[in-house]
């Protein structure tokens, strides 16, 4: 899912100009007046990205958690996803395209989540690492074929190969725990005669009462990814070196690229160390705004590679706050 709706929301700078290609040699000298700007603002992709999976992680874990058509919509939502860019010829198609992939990204993440709560609580470190591996390669394929010169068009049909490896990585390769015996069968006597009684499945006020205690991991998370969003979609589109080896769309491809290494390296640390109070990271992400939007109004950076060393710090901060939080609620809550 991460990488399904990471191929889609780094395609924002090709489907925006559907009748003209933009080459080095188009772009205004760059000053602290003239930017090139997207026809649509790359926030649509955010608002596109963000707002249907934030929608469904809202409302999905009120209802019966069916794992297997879950994530049958969830495969269904990829899929129709990349043909829906692939093939759009305006911008309110595209947008509904990264609107559904967001929807399946949302959907299967919280079903993955919840579903690890069945195997070893290491599950939870390896799921990280795992999603942060699926940004880097998400984002390296797109800047790779679209770098070739393939059109962002037939880089994602290239990519529906990614919903049938997800289906076949969860019916046919994940060996799933047994979750069809009934309750009595599953009610243990140890030699101490006392009877072990499974979980139960929480009403829907006792989930209600299960949030409050979580405000405070909740929140810095929330704002993380607030804060980072705003820096990759807001920001990034007015950050441009001219006349160096990457044209505007390739440095924007590859500081996206650069981000999700970030996330990589620290979603894989959890197991070595873990960060307790969470809040620090929101802190640090909102200097990275200051200094990204500083830079984009300014343009005070004399070369790209500081860019690149302020972005990976980034990407670390966004990938920290995720794993730490989930890793807290799986082992204190």
């Amino acid at each position: 899912m991460t990488y399904s709706v990471q191929i889609l929301t780094n395609m924002n700078q090709t489907w925006m100009y559907p009748q003209q290609t933009i080459t080095t040699t188009e772009i205004p000298t760059i000053d602290n007046s003239t930017r090139v700007c997207n026809p649509t603002s790359t926030g649509a992709i955010l608002l596109a990205d963000i707002l249907p999976s934030l929608l469904i992680k809202f409302v999905a874990p009120f209802f019966p958690f069916f794992v297997h058509i879950r994530m049958l919509v969830v495969i269904l939502l990829s899929a129709v996803g990349f043909l829906l860019v692939s093939f759009s010829k305006a911008s309110w198609m595209a947008i509904l395209g990264v609107a559904a992939t967001s929807l399946s990204s949302g959907l299967g993440e919280l079903t993955l989540l919840s579903y690890s709560s069945k195997f070893d609580k290491n599950v939870i470190s390896t799921w990280s690492s795992g999603t942060g591996g699926a940004g880097i390669l998400a984002a390296v394929t797109y800047a790779g074929l679209t770098g070739m010169g393939l059109s962002a068009g037939n880089a994602l049909l290239v990519m529906l190969i990614v919903p049938l490896i997800m289906a076949v990585t969860f019916w046919l390769l994940l060996q799933s725990p047994d979750t069809d015996r009934s309750d009595t069968e599953q009610i243990e006597i140890p030699k101490s005669d006392t009877l072990v009684i499974p979980p139960r499945e929480l009403t829907i006020r006792e989930k209600l009462n299960a949030v409050p205690p979580l405000l405070s991991l909740m929140i810095p998370l929330g704002l993380v990814y607030l804060f980072e969003y705003f820096i990759n979609q807001g920001l990034f589109e007015f950050i441009y070196f001219p006349n160096i080896w990457l044209d505007l769309h390739g440095q924007y491809r590859w500081l996206q690229v650069n981000y999700q290494i970030g996330v990589f390296v620290s979603r894989s640390t959890v197991n070595l160390f873990v960060i307790r109070k969470t809040w620090i990271l929101a802190v640090l992400q909102f200097v990275n705004v200051v200094f990204f939007l500083f830079e984009a109004i300014y343009l005070f950076v004399p070369n790209i590679w500081i860019v690149f060393a302020a972005v990976l710090w980034e990407g670390l901060l966004g990938g920290a706050a995720y794993v730490n939080t989930f890793y807290k609620v799986s082992t204190e809550y």
